[in-house]
């Protein structure tokens, strides 16, 4: 079994559970789980969690992404992207200078109306479903931070921008929002995930690639080591006397590590290894106790 994290670039056409289930074929296990969904029409980055990696699915799903963009100003339609049935057509009387004003305003903390067409719940159904049903509910806004906001490309009633921002961000609604705000309306027509995950989208692999590699036993080569993601924490190893207590995920003491931990701050968190140089998981500091607790352990 494969443990570890594959940057998959997912292509038109595709769901993010597409993805998984043609994964689990490719990689003969079933033990496999995605962190963040992609619309079928949407491409880029799609990072994969396999084996006991699928314990990092929540905490890469919360980190910030990157889209790359195509709005249309002057249509609306249901879904806010290009493949839904249009609502209106209206005329762009701003211009290109209010426009740009008009986009860079949303940048920051801000409060987000998801779309109907998505797979949020309410009261135990999937708002998609209830849109097909030509049902529309209330939905509570959600609180979002676009972090940063990039006009690309210009070509007026058209603009390619880059788009920064915190999990539950969606950038058809975003499009939507600033169509609104414009008074002409306005739909996503083209997305790309560029980064997710702390995976940018020059070194991940399509399925295709993905299943050469299977194919030629080398697929090894695109698993990323669950150890990677943690690399900006110190490195410490257990004593062979403390091995067992890291194998059941107990809290470890000072003198259970190999290397010297006084320069450890309350609430530091740090990579632990055993006594053979094999990755557990990750620890975090309680000074007040004099204790290292565990906050996720992924060998199994």
């Amino acid at each position: 079994m494969y443990h570890g994290i594959i940057n998959v670039y997912k292509e038109a056409g595709y769901t993010s559970h597409d993805v998984v289930a043609k994964l689990r074929g490719i990689c003969r296990q079933k033990k496999i789980g995605h962190t963040g969904t992609l619309d079928p029409d949407a491409v880029g980055v799609l990072p994969v969690c396999l084996g006991n990696a699928t314990k990092l699915c929540d905490m890469l799903t919360d980190r910030q992404k990157e889209y790359i963009a195509t709005l249309q100003l002057g249509i609306s339609t249901d879904t806010q992207d290009g493949s839904g049935k249009v609502l209106a057509r209206r005329e762009v009387s701003a211009s290109p200078s209010e426009v740009r004003d008009v986009i860079l305003s949303f940048v920051g903390d801000s409060m987000q109306v998801p779309p109907m067409y998505s797979a949020l719940k309410v009261n135990g159904k999937k708002l998609y479903e209830l849109a097909r049903e030509g049902k529309e509910v209330e939905r509570a806004a959600r609180p979002i931070t676009i972090y940063e906001l990039e006009i690309l490309e210009e070509a007026h009633p058209e603009y390619i921008i880059k788009v920064k921002c915190s999990k539950g961000t969606y950038i058809r609604t975003l499009c939507h929002d600033i169509g609104e705000k414009l008074g002409c309306g306005g739909v996503m027509v083209k997305l790309i995930r560029s980064k997710a995950g702390g995976f940018e989208i020059e070194t991940a692999r399509t399925l295709d690639q993905l299943q050469y590699l299977s194919d030629q036993g080398t697929l090894s080569e695109a698993v990323i080591p669950v150890e990677k993601m943690f690399e900006a924490y110190p490195a410490f190893s257990v004593k062979e006397s403390a091995f067992k207590a890291i194998q059941n995920g107990n809290q470890l003491k000072r003198n259970d590590f190999v290397e010297e931990t006084a320069d450890m701050i309350d609430g530091q968190k740090m990579r632990v290894y055993s006594h053979q140089n094999i990755f557990y998981g990750v620890y975090q500091c309680d000074r007040k106790r004099e204790l290292f607790l565990p906050v996720k352990m992924f060998f199994s």
